[in-house]
């Protein structure tokens, strides 16, 4: 397995899968279209975010998008993982975790001393997330009405 950035026909797999990584990292209450994948990321890319990807020889196996992000209370920056994704077929298999570990790594040669995450309760990554070091910042609640 190789971590590196994408090259133009990776990003483009990428933004097609999306969607897709979307939908379950919210597990099942987004499901964006290809378009509106495009116009939460592309904010991100433009303000020098980026994405590394994770190969199996030419095969696409998943991704790690990160960047900076700004806490809104005390306007201290930090480096920001706004998505991880791995195709099906090869979860289980310790590459999210690879691509965190490298992600955190960029994030650190890029020049920031915190990373931070979103995660929705009930996501299986949440469990490793806490096994690589994240504690909880911030809870959002929320109540049907």
């Amino acid at each position: 397995m190789e971590i590196r950035k994408p090259n133009d026909s990776e990003y483009k797999k990428i933004l097609s899968l999306t969607p897709q990584a979307l939908f379950e990292g919210t597990l099942g209450e987004a499901k964006p279209s290809n378009e509106k994948a495009k116009r939460l990321i592309e904010p991100v890319l433009q303000k020098g975010g980026y994405y590394l990807i994770a190969t199996d020889g030419d095969h696409l196996i998943g991704w790690i998008l990160i960047g900076a992000g700004k806490d809104p209370f005390t306007e201290k920056i930090y480096g920001f993982i706004y998505e991880l994704f791995v195709l099906e077929e090869f979860r289980g298999k310790g590459i999210a975790k690879q691509l965190i570990k490298t992600g955190i790594e960029h994030l650190k040669q890029d020049g920031y001393s915190e990373v931070r995450l979103r995660v929705y309760a009930g996501n299986r990554a949440i469990k490793l997330y806490e096994t690589l070091g994240f504690k909880h910042k911030t809870i959002t609640m929320s109540m049907d009405i």
